[in-house]
């Protein structure tokens, strides 16, 4: 019993001891396992090294190398809305080339053609069976000719839309081959996040720029963004699209790319940019009182300009090891955090008002 005892007495000094020391030296269990880093999304344009902080928080756009990549300015952009145009936009992807070509030589003459003939009939059929030149009106009930010609030729018809419709699907959603970049675009309410898992998993959250902002800089207003999606030209992009409120659409038209966000599902899809520039889209789904303020703007670069560009983020190129000391593991200022859709969450901002422009406080 005595040697039982002691036993006991032994197991509980050994138990307590750790917790006695911690407490002489003022420290808690949690203190000894730091927590990880915080993952901090980093500026897509605005993030600058420390002796250029002054300029960051001026609200100027700082043009920076970052070891070889630039800001795009306004001469760059390529892909936008035109005024009083009522065709599709210039295209800059294979896909869309192939689309533009199938609208401009098959469907438009099909559609003038069709029109044409109908029209034609109409006025023939008036001129040549109306009361004043036919008192006797025919009695024929079928005529075999007419009839044949009336089911072959609108199979034609059919056949000649079928063959590159399909040929334009089969493009569209082509498989990416398994080397393909892959980007993860969320929607939020009323904002995008972009994620790079394959340099690093850092997000970019881009939200609309003010419109006297983005003019008094060269930009379209309510189309130009704080932080951009940057791309690399000339090669298959793994787009991923999800949301994490409500469902949005991820649309850029000047590179026929049409994606919908749905929360607890990822969409994938092929993107290829031919040239580099900067191509602007907007949320297609209607997503919200901000839906409208809700724009997607994609700047294309060069492969080694997008690799300065992921490095200057804190990003991964390749088999480079995570830099969790740099730039993903500091706290930048003036960063927001992603977010749903919550009321009062900072990152909606308030819905727009007849008075009040988009994002800004509103006071009743």
């Amino acid at each position: 019993m005595t040697r039982f005892l002691a036993l006991i007495w032994v197991a509980a000094m050994l138990a307590f001891a750790p917790q006695s020391a911690l407490a002489q030296e003022g420290l808690t269990q949690s203190d000894l396992v730091a927590p990880p880093p915080a993952i901090v999304p980093p500026a897509a344009m605005e993030q600058v090294p420390d002796d250029a902080a002054a300029d960051a928080t001026s609200g100027d756009p700082v043009i920076e190398d970052a070891g070889g990549y630039v800001p795009m300015g306004p001469e760059m952009i390529k892909g936008q809305p035109t005024n009083g145009s009522i065709t599709f936009q210039d295209q800059y992807s294979p896909n869309g080339d192939y689309a533009l070509w199938m609208h401009d030589a098959i469907l438009l003459p099909m559609v003038f053609g069709i029109s044409l003939l109908v029209l034609g009939l109409l006025l023939f059929v008036i001129a040549k069976f109306n009361r004043r030149a036919n008192k006797v009106p025919s009695r024929t009930t079928h005529n075999t000719l007419v009839e044949v010609l009336w089911t072959i030729i609108p199979v034609i018809i059919l056949l000649a839309i079928a063959v590159p419709s399909i040929t334009l699907l089969a493009k569209q959603f082509k498989t990416p081959p398994a080397d393909a970049l892959t980007i993860k675009a969320t929607g939020y309410q009323w904002y995008w996040g972009y994620t790079y898992p394959d340099n690093g998993g850092f997000e970019i959250i881009s939200n609309m720029m003010p419109e006297e902002e983005a003019r008094a800089k060269g930009f379209p207003g309510q189309l130009e963004v704080d932080n951009r999606l940057v791309l690399p030209v000339g090669e298959p992009i793994r787009i991923q699209t999800t949301a994490a409120d409500v469902i949005h659409s991820f649309a850029v038209p000047s590179l026929w790319f049409k994606h919908d966000a749905v929360p607890g599902r990822i969409n994938e899809k092929t993107m290829i940019i031919k040239e580099p520039g900067i191509y602007y889209g907007q949320c297609s789904e209607l997503c919200g009182a901000r839906h409208g303020y809700m724009p997607i703007a994609i700047e294309a670069l060069p492969r080694p300009q997008f690799e300065a560009w992921v490095r200057a983020q804190g990003g991964t190129v390749g088999n480079e090891a995570a830099d969790t000391d740099g730039v993903l593991g500091a706290e930048l200022p003036g960063l927001q955090q992603p977010e749903s859709a919550v009321p009062d969450a900072a990152g909606a901002g308030a819905p727009p008002t007849r008075t009040t422009a988009p994002g800004t406080p509103v006071t009743e």
